[in-house]
């Protein structure tokens, strides 16, 4: 018996195709070249994690664990989870690998998909995807300056505009360990005024009540000090020489005194981009972890890092056409033309030329037509009349201009027209 019910993707799981697919591509190539150019190198890691990983290193108590995560049980009965960010996946391959012993500092990026079943919005989704980097072994504040500034030059030279640099610093564990201690104090009359996520808060992870958007919590968080107020001599210097660092870099900021971040793990500095458009939207985020990979089990080493959002920053990027995706398109026509056309393909493919060439036996218009879908930049339209003379039409996409070219001549001619 036959089943006609429609076979759908996940909901909130999407296809990427052609051409949508090509704005993916110019992302990647240029976060690769991006940050490469500051030495970092990638790495590709599972993604699936033990879920006692994420429990140990994002938090029991944060909402991703809690209510976002996919977890399963395989079939010798071990939890495992869809990796939710990759921070604690790249921790976990430091440790595991033993980086830290032939390599004093550690520089990788990533890119790839993330699983969160959340509620979905416009550029948020139940598949995400993210590029980020980790660096290891450092505890300066040039790098957390260098590392602010490296994101935002990837945005500025994506061509993204109305970008703000939002810092913060959450201080040192002794640091932030007091200023609980005062936001409980603070906000325990108003308890039952709190949502009930920042109610289990005030016992659980206090902080994140700074974060929380809904607008009686605001307005009850808004009466707070700072957490500025309660930072150690030496966590005001090391704040202080980020941003000192930063205007002289010529990076644009703005401190946030709110800016928590969502996750367990940060250590002083926190920062996010966000993008302002016709409205606000967070682009990227991260900050310091110095304890993480000691607190999964490795040996104390200092770390820094940071995640954008690919489906946002898709989103925020000035739209235009998509690149020409083929140097050359061959068309042509008559009983002989398709093998010669194909064995033209062939030698231009050899000189590193992107070439489509037609192989269904269709009109000379519907093929010009297949070109211009494809953006091809050249034509070359070969038939009878041009077999006969061992030459071929050239046919200038843009301008709609045509010249006859010897096929002797054609794979000189085009290196020089696409240099």
């Amino acid at each position: 018996m036959s089943n006609n019910k429609s076979l759908l993707a996940v909901r909130g799981m999407n296809d990427i195709l052609p051409p949508d697919s090509s704005q993916w591509i110019t992302i990647e190539v240029h976060a690769r070249k991006h940050f490469e150019q500051y030495g970092y190198n990638e790495v590709r890691l599972p993604i699936l994690e033990s879920t006692n990983l994420f429990e140990r290193g994002i938090g029991e108590d944060t909402d991703i664990v809690e209510k976002e995560m996919y977890t399963f049980l395989d079939k010798k009965e071990r939890s495992l989870t869809l990796r939710p960010e990759m921070t604690a996946s790249c921790v976990r391959a430091y440790i595991q690998h033993h980086v830290y012993k032939h390599e004093t500092t550690s520089r990788w990026y990533y890119m790839g998909p993330m699983f969160r079943y959340e509620r979905m919005q416009s550029g948020r989704y139940r598949q995400f995807h993210q590029i980020g980097v980790e660096a290891f072994g450092v505890t300066s504040p040039s790098l957390d300056a260098e590392m602010i500034e490296m994101l935002y030059r990837f945005y500025v030279n994506l061509g993204i505009s109305n970008l703000t640099m939002n810092i913060n610093s959450v201080g040192s564990d002794k640091d932030r360990n007091v200023y609980r201690t005062v936001i409980v104090e603070r906000l325990e009359p108003y308890k039952e005024e709190l949502c009930t996520n920042c109610q289990r808060r005030l016992t659980t992870n206090t902080l994140r009540i700074l974060d929380c958007k809904i607008k009686k919590c605001i307005e009850i968080v808004t009466h707070l000090p700072p957490l500025s107020q309660y930072l150690s001599t030496e966590s005001k210097a090391y704040f202080d020489f980020v941003q000192e660092s930063l205007s002289l870099m010529n990076t644009p900021y703005a401190l946030n005194p709110s800016l928590v971040r969502g996750l367990d793990y940060y250590t002083s500095i926190v920062f996010e981009c966000a993008v302002t458009q016709e409205k606000t939207s967070i682009l990227a985020g991260g900050g310091r972890y110095d304890n993480f990979v000691e607190q999964l089990g490795g040996v104390s080493t200092s770390a820094v890092g940071f995640a954008m959002g690919t489906e946002r920053t898709l989103m925020a990027m000035p739209s235009h056409k998509n690149n020409a995706s083929l140097d050359v398109f061959i068309v042509h026509y008559g009983d002989h033309a398709k093998t010669q056309a194909i064995q033209i393909a062939q030698t231009l493919r050899n000189i590193n030329l992107c070439v489509g060439v037609e192989h269904r036996s269709t009109s000379l218009k519907s093929q010009l037509k297949q070109a211009n879908k494809l953006n091809a930049i050249y034509v070359i339209i070969i038939g009878d009349d041009e077999l006969q003379h061992n030459s071929v039409t050239l046919k200038t996409m843009k301008t709609g201009t045509e010249h006859s070219i010897l096929q002797s001549e054609l794979k000189n001619k085009l290196k020089e027209l696409l240099a």
